[in-house]
């Protein structure tokens, strides 16, 4: 797994600036970033893949909430099953 840090997950998303991202985020329609140092985030590739393959068919604002409750979770159980939850 990578981790995408702001501008790569801005490219990828087809954003222009980092307000779109964090603002998709408040709304429920995008992951929320993961710590990776004192002042750094990333988000999983995998997560922002998911979200623009969802996007691209066409998925209602709903449908993607529900796919990043999913994704929450999913990162959930991947640190309780390797014991770092």
């Amino acid at each position: 797994m990578r981790l995408l840090r702001l501008p790569a997950v801005m490219a990828e998303a087809g954003y222009k600036t980092h307000a779109s991202i964090y603002g998709l985020i408040r709304q429920g329609l995008f992951t929320k970033p993961v710590p990776i140092g004192q002042r750094s985030v990333g988000w999983p590739d995998h997560e922002v893949n998911a979200i623009n393959i969802a996007r691209a068919a066409g998925k209602s604002e709903e449908q993607l909430r529900e796919l990043v409750n999913r994704l929450h979770a999913q990162r959930q159980e991947m640190a309780e099953a390797l014991g770092v939850a």
